[in-house]
Parts: structure tokens; sequence; C-alpha cells
């Protein structure tokens, strides 16, 4: 397989691509919660970086119109921008719904392996 001269352009694609696979697996293989909690946050930052990278257009600025040109040519799409902004605050307000229920569940079960949080609630005469 040839790195090719779309792979030089598409670096930041790439990136995000490989983000999210890290963040994925993380989430998929990983018993620990605060790992799992990591990996999701390995995803958001993969799903920003790839938005970010579509809504850049080189030789653009940013859409403030400061000297009267309003012109769309030179400048970019602001609603990439928005969502990775809008998403970065969600992102930060789940991860810290997240942890404060794996403080709940490590306060409770006194472990953050998933199997063993299992295994002690259904060991309780099945109430969790």
């Amino acid at each position: 397989m040839r790195f090719g001269e779309n792979g030089l352009i598409n670096f930041e694609e790439m990136a995000a691509i490989i983000l999210f696979a890290i963040g994925f697996t993380t989430l998929l293989f990983n018993r620990n919660l605060i790992k799992k909690i990591i990996g999701m946050n390995i995803m958001d930052t993969g799903v920003y970086l790839f938005l970010a990278s579509m809504g850049f257009i080189f030789d653009r600025e940013a859409p403030i119109i400061t000297d009267g040109v309003t012109d769309a040519d030179r400048y970019i799409n602001p609603i990439p921008s928005g969502l990775v902004l809008t998403g970065i605050v969600v992102s930060v307000s789940v991860t810290a719904l997240m942890l404060s229920l794996t403080v709940r569940l490590y306060e409770k079960y006194r472990t953050l392996n998933l199997d063993e949080i299992y295994m002690l609630s259904h060991n309780r005469g099945g109430k969790p």
C-alpha cells in the first residue's frame, strides 16, 4: 500500500479516523468504567477533528465582518465550527455525568469493573 498524494492532503481526516478507532476499541474491549469514559472522549475528539477539518477552507477567514466585505467567497462556513463548539459543550456535560455516576457505582460496589458490578448486583436477591 502506497502513501500517495491524497494521504498527505487528507492527513487530518486520517488522524480523525484513527482517533475514532482507538476510542471505539477502548470503549468496546475495556471493562473498567474510567477507561470506557476515556475511550468515549477520544472518540469525541476524532469526530470534532473530522468536522473541523471538513469546515476548513485554505485562504479564507472566520465569518466576522470587520472591513465591510460581505462576499461569501472570502469566509469559511460557520456551521461546522458551531457544531464542534456545541459538541464540546455537550461532551463535557456527558463526561461529568458519567464520572459522577461512576463515583456512585464505586461507592456502592467498591469496584469499577463492569463484570464485577454485574455479578454483585445480581447476587443481592435479584435487586440491582
